[in-house]
């Protein structure tokens, strides 16, 4: 799709910045003060932002010549050291339950009000980053700051639309802000011709309007920082973090982050990213989605290391026990939390009996994994529905009664790096196989629609999930010599019947989101799974497509 242009230059102070869309209110949000701010980002940060993007290249391509992840040689001092991270504020100490979610009106207010301890308001994996979206979530966010936003679902003549309000402050979840990852340009925002930071601007923004509010609040600015590969990385948001801080007159360290671990390389890296970041950070996450993801990508050449179908890729296979373990023992030595992932499972409505006994297959299966993650030792986990708020509540108030569990050192656990990267042992079933193709293809027609969050058959779809399914298509077709369970080879022209297959698994399209633009996905992933070359990320060549 044509990306339509509206070039609009900025005069004065961050002349050279040009804005190349329009939406609604935008003027109130890019005011020549924040438009200096991100233009100031660019110029000091864009050239080691490169720099670091095409050292991820040099290390793919060394494990793409057989080479294995480890861990550094020259940072044994700071894994040896005794050192811990900077206290963490009171809204941070409690975090058993986490909710997550995309940046629209009504669900910021829904996720506020949602009764969790914490809103990661996503700008990035559920979000589809339309400019539309993004100015809609920038300003949804300052006005609930403000405590101002409001939301009216569509109404009819005969049933008015419902109102949305928060709640009062002090009954809401702490906000927190993910934005995109380094490797993403925000391509709208041009600074001297170069597109600028997804990162930078989606930060940068949110804290211009909202720092000094949040501040006063003693609640922040507070951010999760997704896709790290490396220290330096994380020294590059320290130092851009920092530069925002001196900027709006902030108090060094006042922007607490907390940082993803969905990478394998980063999993190497633990002790270095806290370090780089310890007057700021506030723990690590396991993002177990990504990270399933990273480790089909950094693998991608590495035939003994496919992963069987995502099903049977649990938090109990040894190589992601063994990273969630080594999480929690680094996070509680330096005094930083150790936050659990997402369960994709959602509640499955209906009354009827198949429908009652899935739900209580699926929640179940939520409890039995918050289970897992409080026995282990994490301090919090995520949840994507309301719904399963009390479910992970429950869980974590029974076995984990004080505010946290960073006494849980966990000193008896041993992980090298055979642990982290173990091969893993399964199977690829057909509906596996046509599983993986239907998500991927729903998803990315829902995200080219401007809809990055996706319920399908009662799992929370986001691009994290789908690019588990497209990279582990493209991994299995070549790989050569593989075959389904029931002895079919996987190559091609398993993957063109499934295509063919598709309209019956999807049904109606009308139906389901992005159902005008599954055409559309087909092509996208056809030729991504056809390509000699692995695409790094599924949303780059179709941001392409996006207004």
């Amino acid at each position: 799709m044509a990306e339509r242009q509206h070039p609009k230059a900025t005069p004065g102070a961050a002349a050279g910045i040009e804005i190349t869309a329009q939406a609604a209110e935008q003027d109130a949000l890019l005011t020549p003060a924040a438009l200096e701010l991100l233009a100031g980002l660019h110029r000091r940060y864009e050239a080691t932002r490169q720099a670091l993007l095409g050292a991820r290249r040099e290390r793919q391509a060394f494990f793409d010549a057989g080479g294995l992840p480890d861990f550094r040689e020259d940072t044994a001092a700071i894994r040896a050291g005794d050192w811990r991270v900077a206290p963490l504020p009171a809204a941070l100490l409690d975090r058993r339950v986490e909710i997550t979610g995309p940046v629209d009106p009504k669900m910021v207010i829904n996720a506020l009000n949602s009764g969790a301890n914490c809103y990661m308001a996503d700008f990035e994996d559920s979000t589809s980053p339309t400019w539309d979206n993004l100015m809609t979530g920038q300003r949804a966010l300052r006005e609930a700051v403000a405590g101002s936003l409001t939301f009216t679902s569509p109404g009819s003549d005969a049933r008015p639309g419902k109102l949305y309000t928060l709640k009062p402050f002090r009954e809401q979840a702490v906000l927190m802000v993910r934005p995109r990852g380094w490797h993403l340009d925000e391509k709208h925002v041009r600074v001297d011709g170069s597109a600028m930071s997804g990162s930078l601007f989606d930060a940068a923004l949110f804290c211009f309007h909202n720092a000094e509010v949040l501040a006063a609040k003693d609640r922040g600015p507070y951010l999760y920082l997704p896709k790290l590969q490396s220290m330096e990385e994380a020294a590059l948001w320290n130092d851009a973090l920092g530069h925002i801080e001196q900027a709006l007159g902030l108090a060094e360290g006042r922007i607490k982050v907390t940082v993803l671990i969905e990478t394998l390389p980063a999993a190497f890296e633990m002790d270095e990213i806290l370090h780089a970041l310890r007057g700021r950070i506030a723990g690590l996450n396991c993002g177990r989605w990504d990270y399933m993801f990273s480790y089909i990508k950094t693998f991608r050449a590495h035939r003994d290391r496919v992963l069987p179908e995502r099903g049977q890729v649990t938090m109990t296979q040894p190589f992601l026990r063994a990273y969630s373990e080594l999480l929690i023992q680094t996070c509680h030595r330096r005094g930083a939390h150790a936050m659990g992932g997402m369960a994709a499972q959602i509640p499955v409505g209906g009354s009827d009996e198949a429908s009652i006994e899935a739900n209580q297959a699926a929640l179940a299966k939520v409890r039995a994994d918050k289970l897992r993650e409080v026995t282990a030792g994490h301090d919090g986990t995520w949840v994507a529905h309301p719904a399963l708020i009390p479910i992970a509540r429950a869980v974590f108030d029974e076995r984990m009664p004080g505010k946290h569990q960073q006494h849980v050192l966990r000193e008896e656990v041993t992980v090298g790096r055979d642990d982290l990267i173990k091969p893993s042992l399964g199977t690829i079933t057909r509906e596996g196989f046509e599983g993986n193709v239907e998500v991927c293809v729903r998803y990315l027609a829902a995200w080219l629609d401007g809809n990055g969050c996706v319920p399908i058959h009662n799992l929370m779809e986001d691009a994290a999930t789908a690019e588990i399914a497209r990279a582990q298509l493209w991994s299995w077709l070549h790989s050569h010599e593989l075959h389904l369970d029931d002895g079919t080879p996987v190559d091609f022209a398993l993957l063109e019947r499934a295509f063919i297959g598709l309209p019956k698994r999807i049904g109606d399209r009308a139906r389901i989101p992005g159902g005008s633009r599954i055409n559309e996905a087909i092509g996208v992933l056809d030729r991504l799974t056809h390509a000699d070359e692995f695409e790094e990320f599924l949303t780059l060549p179709a941001y392409a497509r996006l207004d």
